[in-house]
């Protein structure tokens, strides 16, 4: 039977050869130095072989004070870009798109010394308390987004993502309940898409391929985002060269979230209809039904697993028969499947 999920989905020069995409996860295995290790060369690389369209690597810290832990993956320096062309290579020679996820955590940074955030706001009690950005502190991490899309770019990845969700760096701007900041960079939905517009626009610089950004569609609490307002932000996004929404949510501020699964579906929905744009659908999404659901009713038209495929790497393979659809075998497996 022809499926949605199995069919091809082109971005300008690259082509998916399915619609499944492995979500960035965070591995938190690269020992400091933020290398990559020979753990993600062998979790990243059987994910291509299970037959995976697109995988995008973990959130991959621009600089290291925007590490989530110290054992971030890195991309801030030209010495990890051997390991990083090394998994390029490795994933593409198995048939998948490669794509990287450029992040930087803010007041979420968990490294010594100082961190980093719009307004001096610790996210909570178990947090550090960060330093609010400066002009020059905000314009030197717009460069290290740009420095690290340019290794992105020789390291040979097909895709960029921006990580603008979770209640990273990014987020924290776009977001009023993290955002606090009287100058060009806070009040507004304008001011506070500032930077986000900055880092766009320095990326493109460097950078031909497709551009993806994740956003956290709905903040769960009062005064916080939601995906009817981050309507009007993905319009300003697209305008300014983005390709594709990726739309998860949460984690900006301590709250309260419901989930079951598809909970976070109707967001991807109400982003691509009211901004006509692409996007990305996430969040306990398990089954080829489930799947091939949002894709048919328009819902999305990228799906991005996460924890199914820790617990499933060969999960394309195993949705084609749920759904009758045959899939190429790699040659070695042939006799297997």
């Amino acid at each position: 039977m022809n499926t949605k999920l199995f069919s091809t989905y082109t971005i300008k020069d690259v082509t998916f050869k399915n619609r499944i995409v492995m979500a960035p996860m965070c591995m938190y295995s690269s020992q400091e130095d933020g290398h990559v290790k020979n753990w993600h060369l062998t979790h990243y690389t059987s994910r291509a072989v299970g037959g995976v369209g697109l995988i995008m690597l973990e959130a991959t810290a621009v600089d290291p004070q925007g590490r989530i832990s110290v054992n971030d993956l890195g991309i801030w320096n030209d010495e990890q870009l051997p390991g990083l062309s090394q998994l390029v290579s490795m994933m593409k020679e198995q048939g998948a798109k490669t794509g990287i996820q450029l992040a930087h955590a803010g007041r979420k940074a968990t490294v010594p010394g100082t961190i980093y955030a719009p307004s001096p706001i610790a996210f909570d009690e178990t947090y550090k308390q960060p330093q609010e950005m400066t002009q020059a502190d905000i314009e030197k991490t717009i460069l290290s987004f740009q420095q690290a899309a340019a290794r992105a770019k020789k390291a040979g990845f097909d895709v960029i993502e921006l990580h603008a969700a979770h209640g990273y760096l990014l987020n924290e701007f776009l977001s009023p309940l993290s955002n606090k900041r009287n100058d060009e960079y806070g009040g507004s939905s304008e001011n506070r898409y500032k930077i986000v517009k900055e880092v766009i626009a320095a990326v493109k610089q460097v950078w031909e391929g497709p551009l993806f950004v994740r956003i956290s569609a709905h903040d769960y609490q009062e005064g916080g985002m939601t995906a009817e307002q981050y309507i009007e932000i993905s319009k300003w996004m697209k305008e300014d060269g983005v390709d594709l929404i990726d739309v998860s949510s949460g984690a900006v501020v301590p709250a309260s979230i419901p989930v079951y699964p598809g909970y976070q579906v109707p967001f991807s929905e109400t982003i691509r209809s009211g901004a006509s744009i692409a996007t990305g659908a996430v969040g306990l999404i398990t089954t080829g039904i489930q799947a091939e659901e949002i894709l048919q009713n328009e819902r999305a038209d990228l799906i991005f697993i996460g924890r199914e495929l820790l617990r499933a790497p060969y999960w394309p393979r195993n949705t084609a028969k749920e759904l009758r659809y045959e899939i190429e075998a790699p040659t070695p497996y042939k006799r297997g499947w």
